[in-house]
């Protein structure tokens, strides 16, 4: 799966964002996490093989999410879906 990495100088939470390419909510996300200046990684699903988007699927599921995007995990235990800047800035403590 091709995990892509945005540096930051926030590096105290491991972040995974599951995104669409062309989705303006998953772009205004990736822009917020950017300028709180997180440390995250992302995958975009649409460009993804069939077999990962199951396993993207698989993923999400198991943490209680639905298919929707963006989906973000932070520390493997938190799940946020959607372009949720409170929820995301309480959960990172920022």
């Amino acid at each position: 799966m091709n995990r892509i990495k945005v540096e930051g100088k926030h590096k105290d939470h491991q972040i995974l964002m599951y995104a669409i390419s062309t989705c303006n909510w998953c772009r205004m996300t990736k822009q917020f996490l950017r300028d709180l200046g997180v440390e995250y990684e992302y995958v975009d699903v649409d460009l993804a093989s069939k077999g990962d988007q199951e396993l993207i699927k698989q993923h999400i599921q198991r943490h209680g999410g639905d298919l929707r995007y963006p989906t973000i995990i932070i520390d493997d235990k938190i799940l946020i879906t959607g372009f949720r800047k409170e929820q995301i800035k309480e959960a990172l403590g920022l």
